[in-house]
Formats: structure tokens, C-alpha cells, sequence
């Protein structure tokens, strides 16, 4: 993706996301306007999911996903991170990789980052760590879509 600006980043970004859950069978929900928090709706059928959709890069064997957002006021700048009051999700996208990943809001509220492990850390950490392949888009959708039908996911 180097070349693109920032705006075109994010816009492919959400585009891959979008099509991965489209291709998990969801309905895929835009706003109309700017200004919401949150880029993509999905349905998961009766609930509604608010996405916010972020670019992963790949970083010394993680991907690190930006969660603080920045904008120039009157005032100077003002930087904020998101709330589980905004959004119900992170969906972040991988280029390198060409995979998506969904975080729910509980684990990213008033962060500025999370990073996602792809290989085992050089100390050996195993502890805390938040593997990437248990925040793939599809078994997060399916589990979130499980819980919102009532029923254990399988």
C-alpha cells in the first residue's frame, strides 16, 4: 500500500473488511453521513454491530493497530480514543497478510493501540498476549452472531 495517502489506506482497509464479512454471508450497513464514530454496520441478525475499521501493520512479528484518532480544533489538537458507548467493534486489516481481524470494544476502550501477535515473542512472553488468530473476523463474527441469537457458539 505504499503510494497511497492515508484517506486511500483507510478506504481500502474498510473495503476488504466490508467484502470479508460479505463473504461470511452478513449484511453490510454504511452510514449516510460523516461523523459517527463508527465506519460499517453489521447485522447480525437482530443485532446490529458498529464497526470502526482500521489499517494493521505488521511490526516485529505483531500487527499494531492505531486506536487514537487526532484532529486539529480551535482549541489545538485533540486526541481521542473510542468507547464502548461509540462502537461495538475494531475490525482491522492486514495487507500484508490479507487477513481481517475483529476486537471488541471492551478490549480497546481509551486505548491508543493494541497489537495482535502473529509469531511467539524472543523473551518467550506467553502470558497477556493477544494472539491474532483468536480475533479472526470469522470465528469473532460467528461467536458475537452465536451470542446474539441467544445460542453457545460451536
Amino acid at each position: 500500500m505504499d503510494g497511497l495517502s492515508p484517506s486511500q489506506k483507510g478506504a481500502a482497509a474498510e473495503a476488504a473488511i466490508a467484502a470479508a464479512a460479505l463473504e461470511l454471508g452478513l449484511t453490510v450497513l454504511r452510514p449516510l453521513c460523516e461523523g459517527r464514530r463508527y465506519d460499517l454496520v453489521f447485522d447480525l441478525e437482530p443485532r446490529l454491530l458498529r464497526v470502526q475499521c482500521k489499517l494493521a501493520q505488521s511490526v516485529g512479528g505483531a500487527l499494531a493497530i492505531r486506536l487514537q484518532t487526532c484532529r486539529y480544533t480551535p482549541s489545538g489538537y485533540v486526541h481521542t480514543s473510542y468507547t464502548a458507548n461509540e462502537i461495538d467493534a475494531i475490525a482491522a486489516y492486514s495487507p500484508d497478510s490479507r487477513e481481517c481481524f475483529l476486537i471488541p470494544a471492551s478490549e480497546v476502550s481509551g486505548r491508543r493501540a493494541i497489537h495482535l501477535r502473529l509469531n511467539p515473542a524472543k523473551n518467550n512472553q506467553a502470558r497477556r498476549i493477544k494472539w491474532a488468530r483468536s480475533y479472526a473476523i470469522g470465528a469473532m463474527l460467528r461467536t458475537l452472531a452465536a451470542e446474539s441469537k441467544g445460542v453457545m457458539a460451536a
